[in-house]
Order: structure tokens, then C-alpha cells, then sequence
């Protein structure tokens, strides 16, 4: 076991956390978005909501808690962002004859973004990147504390 894995590992979970609230900012950047992408029909279609997925990054966290049981000296791998889904909530219809994209009663199709959920989802992620740099900075003084010992 090195002893980096702790390093590694937060360093990991920031390198996650960061993706996560960049996917975040796009989502609310592009809340107002009605023509983001073409769909099969050739038509435009609003901005759809993006998530991040985690996974882990080697093994499992049951292999993991076994091996740590049954006294192995292996440690997890950390995190990744094992992929970026889109939303499928349906789009919200809003009533409003004058905009350029609504359809032929009136309605406009705006996004499947809600910034509440997204700001709170951005907290999330943010406090969940300061619990990673305090475990970084533990870690850290650690290795400084064991390498005084020599002094």
C-alpha cells in the first residue's frame, strides 16, 4: 500500500465534485435554453437536464469493507464520474403565444431544469469538495508529522 492512496483517493473525489458542478453551472446556465439540440423529427428541443453518475474507481466498496475485515491491507481507489445522463423528465409547457418557438397553441417547451434542486444540488457538491480537501490536508500533515520523525 502506498502512502499516497489517501491522496489519491481525495484527489479523486475533488477531480469528481468539480465535474459535478460544472455539470451543475451548465444546467443553470442553460435553464432558459428552448432550442438546445435537434431530435429525430429534425425539430429543436429545449436544453435537457444533465447528472453526473459516480462510480468506483477499481473496486467495490464491499471488496473493500471484506478486505479491510478480514485484516488485507488494500484501500479503495477512489471515485470517477462513470457517466453523464440526461434527464428524462418531460420538458414544461408554458403558456406564452408570442415566443418564437411556441408550438401552435401558444405553448412553449422550456427546459427540465429547476435551479432550486440545482442549488442545492451545487451545496451538495461543494461541501462534499471541502470534506475531500480536509481529508487531503490530513493526510498531508500526516506524512509531514511521520517525515519530522527522522529529524
Amino acid at each position: 500500500m502506498s502512502i499516497f492512496n489517501a491522496i489519491n483517493t481525495s484527489g479523486s473525489g475533488l477531480t469528481a465534485q468539480r465535474l459535478r458542478m460544472d455539470t451543475i453551472s451548465s444546467n443553470i446556465a442553460n435553464a432558459d435554453t428552448t432550442r438546445a439540440t435537434m431530435n429525430e423529427n429534425g425539430e429543436y428541443e429545449p436544453y435537457r437536464r444533465k447528472m453526473t453518475v459516480f462510480g468506483s474507481k477499481g473496486q467495490s466498496f464491499s471488496s473493500v469493507l471484506n478486505q479491510a475485515t478480514t485484516g488485507s491491507s488494500s484501500a479503495g481507489n477512489g471515485v470517477k464520474v462513470s457517466d453523464i445522463v440526461e434527464d428524462d423528465e418531460p420538458f414544461q409547457l408554458v403558456y406564452n403565444p408570442n415566443h418564437p418557438d411556441a408550438n401552435e397553441e401558444g405553448y412553449v417547451e422550456i427546459p427540465n431544469v429547476d435551479p432550486l434542486q440545482e442549488m442545492v444540488d451545487m451545496m451538495s457538491a461543494t461541501r462534499s469538495y471541502e470534506a475531500n480537501v480536509t481529508a487531503l490536508n490530513a493526510s498531508k500533515t500526516m506524512l509531514m508529522k511521520a517525515l519530522e520523525i527522522g529529524k
